[in-house]
């Protein structure tokens, strides 16, 4: 069984009165422990399709068709086996704190909170302010910067970093909570391709150490080549 499967995925954004298709029907799956790229130009509907495998947006309910008077269900996507669309909203914010993890191209990092805070925030909002255990998680958060060659920071805000080492720190951010999957979109985008080749170097070990799963969309077919699989998207549709 895929670790995630989604099927016949739609979806649409109206803009006023003008409705715009991005995704027009993907089927894609994810096996546990993949490096799976997802390559596609601007616009083609790669984040839109990590925002939905990440529940952070649902697909259309419906799919398209050419009879006015018929509807056909839209697509469902499937972690270990269990729909997303069937989750209470309860349920799914444990799915997006635990299950997965995000990176970002742009890191969301808080300005006003050191390294060390940024990266164990998401650890206090999934355990509760006050019932998070602090020492597990600064530790945590502690081993996770220092393997990301952070250590030296723990006590700096985000506007004392280079690029590379504020998606460093989003990059430990985001695997705190130790999710089985990592949706990061375009996580090098922004970065130099040195710096950029170091996270993703980080990276990788980290996957390999930890048997992550990893589901990158990115433009780079370099960075594409090091995946065990590429999917690519041509106008909201796997070519």
């Amino acid at each position: 069984m895929p670790l995630l499967a989604a099927t016949g995925l739609y979806k649409t954004y109206r803009l006023g009165k003008i409705e715009v298709p991005v995704l027009r029907g993907v089927d894609i799956n994810v096996e546990q422990s993949e490096f799976l790229a997802i390559l596609g130009a601007s616009g083609s509907g790669k984040s839109t399709l990590m925002h939905l495998l990440g529940g952070l947006d649902r697909p259309d309910s419906y799919a398209p068709t050419t009879n006015p008077g018929t509807k056909t269900s839209g697509g469902a996507i499937l972690h270990s086996g269990r729909s997303l669309h069937t989750l209470s909203g309860g349920e799914l914010n444990i799915y997006r704190r635990e299950a997965v993890g995000f990176v970002f191209q742009f890191y969301h990092l808080l300005p006003e909170l050191t390294v060390l805070e940024n990266v164990t925030i998401a650890a206090m909002i999934r355990h509760g302010r006050f019932g998070y255990p602090r020492r597990e998680v600064e530790d945590r958060a502690g081993g996770l910067l220092e393997a990301f060659g952070l250590s030296h920071r723990l006590k700096h805000k985000p506007a004392e970093l280079s690029g590379g080492e504020r998606q460093r720190t989003a990059l430990a951010r985001a695997l705190i909570n130790q999710p089985k999957v990592l949706l990061a979109d375009e996580p090098t985008g922004n970065l130099d391709r040195t710096t950029g080749g170091t996270i993703l170097a980080m990276l990788a070990k980290y996957r390999k150490d930890h048997n992550l799963t990893l589901v990158m969309v990115t433009h780079d077919q370099d960075i594409a080549a090091s995946a065990d699989r590429v999917v690519r998207l041509v106008d909201g549709k796997v070519a």
